[in-house]
């Protein structure tokens, strides 16, 4: 195994602590938990990479099983210990992905290691061709590249995708009723919709106008995996640009409460007092554009 042994060389990162119940009487870590680091950082690496991984295996036609975890061991994490786990794509062979990892406390560099995946056919498990737009997602990703592009329209053009982030997130993860979720206003909205390298759109929004010079922003939806990726954030921004170029001057939402630091980072503003819609506390923020 050529380990990659330098955070510089590494563009992802998932940050852990050391939890007391994975550590020994001396206090390091047992050598089994090192393997559940590097797998959960992988995981953050599909998300990294705008890809829900079960809905994008199924795209894909196939799934990726382990046929080779090599770890090397330098020196050992400690309980209470915060740990940058970097993973990085080495290679895409015909059927094979292969992934380089790195375990650093700091700069100092604990652990190392090698997975070597199969992607194959789930039923049969037998290996496959790696499908050229899986190869070339992760090629653009480790050259830093996009994972998303943000499209803006009617509902005539997107509201396929726009309405099963939505159904996913308000109707079914959310309960709420579905007579309350689609109304007329999809009709005559701007809608915005960000999708992934595989075309899957995985967030959603609306604009319709709301008092003279105002545009009203809602039904803000993320794909529940990727949440926290930045997707929410330009789906608002593609939202701003359509209402500032029709000639708005403020835009308003009806924020979740859940989702109100999200819209403050953003530069939203409170405005009057705190309410339920559709059974949700939400409060209205403004934004001036």
């Amino acid at each position: 195994m050529t380990e990659t042994t330098r955070k510089t060389d590494y563009r992802f990162f998932h940050r852990l602590r050391v939890r007391w119940a994975e550590v020994d009487m001396q206090k390091i870590v047992f050598n089994a938990h090192y393997l559940m680091y590097f797998d959960t950082a992988i995981a953050d690496y599909w998300r990294a990479m705008a890809l829900p991984y079960e809905e994008a295996m199924h795209v894909l036609q196939g799934d990726l099983y382990v046929r080779k975890a090599t770890v090397d061991f330098h020196a050992s994490a400690r309980a209470d210990d915060m740990l940058d786990v970097g993973m990085k794509c080495v290679r895409v062979g015909n059927s094979s992905i292969i992934f380089h990892g790195g375990l650093f406390r700091g700069d100092d560099f604990l652990v190392g290691c090698e997975l070597v995946y199969v992607f194959a056919d789930p039923a049969t498990q037998t290996s496959k061709p790696v499908p050229p737009l899986l190869r070339e997602t992760l090629a653009a990703y480790e050259a830093g590249e996009s994972m998303r592009s943000v499209q803006t329209g009617s509902w005539a053009e997107l509201g396929e995708g726009a309405g099963a982030v939505r159904r996913s997130v308000f109707i079914e993860e959310q309960r709420i009723p579905k007579e309350l979720e689609w109304d007329e206003h999809d009709e005559s909205a701007v809608h915005a919709v960000a999708r992934n390298r595989l075309g899957q759109v995985i967030a959603t929004g609306r604009l319709v106008p709301g008092e003279p010079g105002q545009g009203r922003i809602g039904r803000m939806a993320v794909h529940r995996a990727l949440r926290g990726g930045g997707h929410g954030a330009a789906v608002l921004q593609a939202l701003e640009h359509a209402a500032k170029a029709r000639g708005d001057r403020e835009v308003t939402l009806h924020a979740q409460r859940s989702a109100e630091a999200f819209y403050a980072r953003l530069g939203y503003g409170l405005h009057g007092e705190p309410f339920e819609e559709a059974g949700i506390a939400h409060i209205e923020m403004r934004r001036a554009l």
